[in-house]
């Protein structure tokens, strides 16, 4: 119950954005009053102030989304069962003469449950003069006459509504109607909102009104009855069992809490019904189901429909544990800038950037990670839930982004131009490092649930992730040289998490497989500089990097013997390299220089001495281009 009451105090500290439009990757989201849902309408009907028909339009798709009022029943209807929306709702609902074009419907039993509904509410002392307009125009029964008068719906020569649009209507309709680019099903689905307007002012829009939505709740709350212990608050309030769906998307059918399986083993052997295992009061599930969706839409992270969110009982927006250290800190380093000493420098830049988060932290600021998914349709599970301290999460992030670093290339910069950053990778980064760029959203959101603990709780990094990582950035030649470099420098924070090794090249690191790394860098990079930037063809060091993981003695020979030619090539250049070469194996015991397999360490003593070797390369020609200058 706690996710429940941290979402119900996350609403009720943000009632002042209650109804108020904003927008994310192009798609608007509010955050929602109670007894209030949203549906993508497709029909706009215009209603004057003394309750007569004025217009009528087809809704575009991107206007489609619609806040409207709605009932315990009315949220979670399915099937034939008859639950109206309080106000707008489908057109089998809200026409009154359908039936006499429609051959499916043979009744008006909707719309007399639906007006009843509505005359219920426009009778009430809460009720605002466009809810009287609608209902006075509604009651006439006439919406389809109208409707079809202004061409909005189509019928056919026997004034029978067109089901499914077909050539043979050209007769009648030379272009074809616009409600069938944005209808997938048949007419009496459409989806029918009603506005009000008044040639003498510009009236808000129904959806948009705020004090319709408080003349909805005001009359709602009223017919609210049961009263019974809240397991939420503590406090006796009037109980509800119909729970909020829609809270990844406006399709999403899966429910948090249910318990209408009557028939089947949802609860039944242990209680009779289902109010005996937990009480929700119905303004606690409104509030906090609406703010779960707020939030969802405002800042969180969906991943084939698995949702992974972080917010802040006292501040909506905290860093995600999934973003990268750029991402948290978007500061790009030089591309040439000798790197040292640089845990504590990047701890002195991560603390910067989460300052600002640490202000003004009270006793009770508290940090919720929440993720969430489905396995079926209908019922959607907590796979993930953890309340803490801010200060904690704010300190677990510093560790995880100062300790998971390394140095990468593969970001890009607003231009779209290759940027070096220092820091942790992003966990989808990790999941294409460890699987490929060809990994499924499945393994991706997977991975992702599983390194969430590290990060929040400093546990170890899955054994079998890095190892796949390790395996990928030891074979080269299986990958584009983008995505091996992307590889590469991932595993080798993955690993560094562990060995704690800084970036900058050890001189004085005597590790076996340190020192094997060292050897391939160097050999790499003396063969890169014979062949020149104009060949583009691997060097035999990588071609023979996944052999030398496994059997280095045995295949650094193979790599040496193929190093002459390169050698004679550079002439006197190969003696510098030459030279690193003899005194890194020099340092490898005779014991050692074995085939026993290498581990995560070679990868770090290859990176970083490939690093130091490029960037004395870079002072060497800025020191000859001063010279010539």
């Amino acid at each position: 119950m706690s996710w429940l009451l941290n979402l119900y105090q996350t609403y009720e500290s943000n009632t002042d954005l209650v109804g108020v439009s904003a927008s994310r990757f192009n798609r608007s989201y509010t955050l929602l009053p109670v007894s209030h849902t949203t549906q993508n309408a497709h029909i706009q009907v215009n209603i004057t102030e003394d309750g007569r028909f004025h217009s009528a339009e087809v809704i575009s798709k991107n206007d489609a989304n619609t806040l409207i009022p709605c009932t315990e029943k009315s949220a979670s209807r399915a099937g034939k069962v008859i639950s109206p929306y309080p106000l707008h709702d489908k057109l089998s609902y809200v026409a009154g003469d359908l039936s006499l074009y429609s051959d499916d419907v043979k009744d008006d039993e909707s719309y007399q449950g639906y007006i009843d509904q509505l005359k219920e509410w426009a009778e009430s002392s809460y009720a605002t003069s466009k809810v009287k307009s609608i209902y006075q125009y509604l009651r006439k029964g006439q919406l389809m006459q109208d409707l079809i008068k202004h061409r909005v719906v189509a019928v056919d020569a026997n004034n029978r509504l067109i089901e499914k649009w077909d050539k043979k209507y050209e007769s009648l309709y030379p272009d074809k109607p616009e409600i069938f680019t944005v209808l997938q099903g048949t007419p009496e689905s459409a989806f029918v909102r009603f506005n009000v307007y008044s040639p003498h002012e510009i009236l808000e829009d129904v959806w948009k009104d705020t004090a319709m939505y408080e003349s909805f709740i005001h009359f709602y709350s009223e017919l609210l009855s049961g009263e019974d212990l809240c397991y939420v608050t503590g406090k006796r309030l009037p109980i509800t069992e119909r729970h909020a769906n829609k809270i990844r998307n406006a399709a999403d059918k899966a429910k948090l809490i249910s318990a209408n399986d009557t028939t089947g083993f949802t609860f039944r052997g242990r209680f009779q019904i289902a109010s005996e295992i937990a009480g929700i009061s119905y303004e606690v599930s409104q509030k906090a189901h609406n703010a779960l969706k707020w939030l969802i839409q405002r800042q969180g992270e969906v991943i084939e429909q698995r949702v992974f969110l972080v917010w802040g009982n006292d501040t909506i927006d905290l860093p995600h544990p999934a973003e990268d250290t750029f991402a948290l800190n978007p500061s790009p380093l030089p591309a040439q800038r000798a790197i040292s000493n640089t845990h504590q420098a990047l701890a002195k830049e991560v603390s910067k950037a989460l300052e600002g988060y640490k202000n003004d932290l009270s006793f009770e600021a508290d940090v919720n990670i929440l993720v969430l998914d489905s396995a079926t349709t209908g019922r959607m599970a907590v796979l993930y839930y953890r309340n803490m301290n801010k200060e904690i999460y704010l300190d677990r992030l510093k560790k995880w982004h100062t300790e998971c670093a390394w140095l990468h290339r593969y970001r890009k910069n607003d231009e779209g131009e290759f940027i070096q950053f220092y820091g942790a990778p992003a966990t989808k980064d990790i999941a294409v490092a460890a699987y490929g760029t060809k990994a499924n959203d499945k393994v991706v959101k997977g991975l992702m649930e599983r390194v969430l603990p590290c990060i929040i709780d400093c546990a170890p990094i899955p054994r079998d992730i890095v190892t796949s990582a390790f395996h990928r950035a030891s074979n080269p030649a299986g990958m584009e040289k983008w995505e091996w470099e992307k590889t590469l420098s991932i595993t080798c924070a993955l690993i560094n998490r562990k060995e704690k090794i800084h970036l900058a090249l050890d001189q004085d690191y005597n590790h076996r497989d340190y020192l094997f790394g060292r050897l391939l860098a160097v050999a790499d990079v003396l063969e890169r500089r014979a062949l020149g930037s104009s060949d583009s063809r691997a060097s035999n060091a990588l071609r023979y990097m996944n052999s030398f993981s496994r059997h280095p003695a045995r295949t650094w020979k193979t790599i040496q013997d193929n190093l002459q030619p390169y050698q004679a090539r550079l002439g006197s250049q190969a003696v510098y390299y030459s030279k690193i070469i003899d005194k890194v194996a020099s340092r490898i015991p005779v014991e050692d220089f074995t085939n026993k397999p290498l581990s995560g360490l070679y990868l770090l003593g290859f990176y970083s001495q490939r690093h130091e070797l490029y960037q004395k390369k870079d002072k060497l020609n800025d020191a000859e281009e001063a010279s010539n200058e």
